[in-house]
């Protein structure tokens, strides 16, 4: 017993709990009579209220009601509550002494006699003013956040329970799928993948990597509500709970659709141009070699029917040079190709009825193709006529004609068609806008895959067995499309056949008329004084030979000085037949420089190449190479008779 205890004497139980209720200071706890006074008061209660016990005992605790609340009525229905149910427990606020407002809790309970008699209530408050503002201030923020998530429109963000179902969907979700919450929440997001993913088990696979290594990133196409396809960027992360135990997934989508078709067409376009490139590259070298085999063939074939003019009849030294000459006819039809191909052959433009010539190839193409092919021609009535070489074009279609008998070994049918149609903007092919004639060659075949086709229209590539093809078919083709300002278009997939078509440009102009020309009066016997000019040695020998042998004399140059240096020894020349590609001076130089110093003397330009310089020498005669001699004694009548 203290000494003070034993000065006051013993502490009856009832003061013990006194003492105990008044030292809480974390809690205000009073008592209150049946009508509501306040009865008691512990320093908890003068703490949160500021009223001091002397100040607020005697007085009805409605008076920490707010204004509002004591005009519902709400202290009297909290009485009446705990002393009908036995408690009463709410939050709301209430007034401090000085008008301040704070955030309670409150329990009341009812205090009753052994009788059962009420005889007051036990009122326990407690201050939760910064919880509730912790509280708020979170609730803020989610809103803020959930706010911010929904008013997103470029993402579809969402959230899945752990077995993949969507429990969340925002407006960007809506917007970019097509679903509206209701018609999405509780079902499985594998509806968002195709049927090929679904089918390879991608969307499971997607959640059990984000179990495995906490994060999912991927691109690939999806399926909106319509049906229709979407390239997606897909982010998914896990969400776990306070234990680390996984609850759901957020799952972040964005169209990257358009970003990806840019994307296509400028690896399309990258690829077009290196492939242009690599093209035009291939085009230089073989226009280049076939210069050069031009040439060697021009000195085979002219020596070869020089000789046979010369040999004694002898049947089997004709037969050696008849197939020399074959061969080097050969020679001269594989370098041609070449040339088409490059770009670079000798075209004879004009108005061409596309119809008239495929329905004249009729014959030709059934005894070129067989028995077991059916040729079937489309050509509507009233095509339009096309701008190009027409030989050069029966012969394009006889080998597209070919290459399909060729990719159908057991028979088939092709199909020739044409058609009219229009370029508004420059293709990627390079063709200019304006109208073109889409003549068509359409097969039964095997078809090519994609590697195949890829290389279909490069030089010396050919699908066929060894002697089977020079694999220049297509490639001539091709050169003839493009340098007619056209194009060649290859669409072919295994098992379906492949459509060759040509785009020409179409003409406004008459097609030719099948009249001869008129018959030139030939220069006769007479013998001319020719300078001839090459660079090659072979070549120039060939070209004097026959000169020669048709009763002409020759002058030989091996370049163009030399040629004006003879023009100004020899003055009295009645022509000149000049090589174009020279070193130094080219054949259209020279024959500037003959035009201004010597105007009356004719120039005929020998050249296996189509491009020639703009001005004078454009209009100039020309003699195709390589040339035989029936071809050099029609240009010199050509030139010489006339004059």
């Amino acid at each position: 017993m203290t000494p003070d205890e034993q000065v006051a004497g013993p502490v009856s139980e009832a003061e013990r709990y006194r003492i105990l209720v008044d030292a809480i200071a974390g809690y205000a706890i009073c008592m209150l009579a049946p009508d509501g006074i306040v009865a008691s008061w512990n320093s908890g209660a003068q703490h949160y209220t500021g009223y001091t016990p002397t100040e607020i005992i005697g007085q009805n605790f409605s008076r920490f009601y707010t204004d509002e609340e004591r005009a519902a009525g709400k202290p009297a229905l909290a009485l009446q509550t705990a002393a009908g149910e036995g408690r009463f427990e709410a939050e709301g606020w209430r007034v401090r002494k000085d008008g301040t407002r704070f955030w309670a809790s409150v329990v009341i309970d009812a205090i009753r006699d052994p009788a059962g008699r009420l005889t007051g209530f036990a009122e326990v408050s407690r201050d939760l003013t910064e919880r509730r503002a912790a509280q708020e201030a979170l609730r803020r923020t989610e809103e803020q956040f959930r706010l911010l998530v929904q008013g997103v429109t470029d993402y579809a963000i969402y959230m899945l329970d752990p077995d993949g179902m969507v429990s969340s969907w925002n407006a960007g979700a809506e917007r970019i799928k097509g679903y509206r919450p209701e018609e999405i929440v509780g079902h499985h997001f594998a509806r968002f993948y195709t049927p090929e993913d679904r089918e390879r088990g991608e969307p499971q696979r997607s959640l059990d990597i984000v179990r495995r290594e906490g994060r999912v990133e991927r691109e690939g196409w999806r399926v909106r509500k319509d049906g229709t396809r979407f390239w997606a960027s897909v982010v998914i992360d896990p969400i776990r709970d306070d234990a680390g135990e996984i609850v759901g997934f957020a799952k972040i989508t964005r169209d990257s659709t358009e970003r990806k078709l840019a994307q296509d067409a400028l690896d399309q376009a990258r690829e077009a141009l290196l492939q242009s490139r690599k093209m035009e590259a291939i085009g230089q070298l073989t226009g280049g070699v076939a210069h050069d085999f031009n040439n060697l063939l021009m000195a085979v074939l002219g020596s070869l029917e020089l000789l046979r003019k010369r040999l004694p009849d002898d049947p089997a030294m004709r037969r050696l040079i008849d197939n020399a000459t074959q061969g080097a006819r050969r020679g001269v039809s594989l370098t041609q190709r070449m040339l088409a191909f490059a770009r670079r052959q000798e075209l004879k433009p004009a108005a061409v009825d596309v119809a008239a010539l495929v329905l004249g190839m009729g014959d030709l193409l059934q005894r070129s193709l067989g028995p077991h092919v059916a040729v079937e021609m489309l050509l509507a009535p009233g095509l339009p006529a096309v701008r190009t070489d027409p030989e050069r074009l029966e012969t394009a279609l006889l080998n597209l004609a070919i290459n399909a008998r060729d990719a159908m070994p057991g028979g088939g049918r092709i199909v020739i068609s044409a058609r009219e149609d229009s370029i508004v903007a420059p293709w990627s092919g390079g063709m200019l806008p304006g109208d073109y004639l889409r003549i068509a060659v359409t097969d039964t075949g095997e078809g090519m895959d994609e590697a195949t086709l890829a290389r279909a229209v490069e030089p010396f590539f050919t699908t066929k067995g060894v002697g089977q093809g020079t694999g220049l078919g297509l490639p001539m083709v091709h050169g003839l499309a493009e340098q007619s300002g056209g194009r060649l278009v290859l669409t072919s997939r295994p098992g379906e056949g492949t459509t060759a078509e040509l785009w020409l440009p179409v003409t406004t102009e008459e097609s030719a008329s099948a009249s001869p020309e008129p018959a030139q009066d030939p220069a006769g016997t007479r013998s001319l004084a020719i300078l001839a000019v090459d660079d090659d040695p072979l070549v120039l020998t060939s070209t004097a030979g026959m000169l020669e042998d048709l009763g002409h004399r020759v002058h030989e140059a091996t370049s163009a000085a030399m040629a004006l240096d003879i023009l100004q020894r020899q003055p009295a020349l009645d022509l000149v037949i000049t090589d174009h590609a020279m070193p130094q001076m080219t054949g259209a130089e020279l024959a500037e420089r003959i035009a201004r110093d010597h105007p009356s003397l004719p120039v005929v330009l020998a050249t296996g190449f189509a491009e020639l310089p703009a001005g004078r020498a454009a209009g100039l005669p020309r003699l195709a190479k390589p040339f035989d001699q029936a071809e050099l004694q029609r240009v010199i009548d050509t030139v010489v008779a006339p004059r």
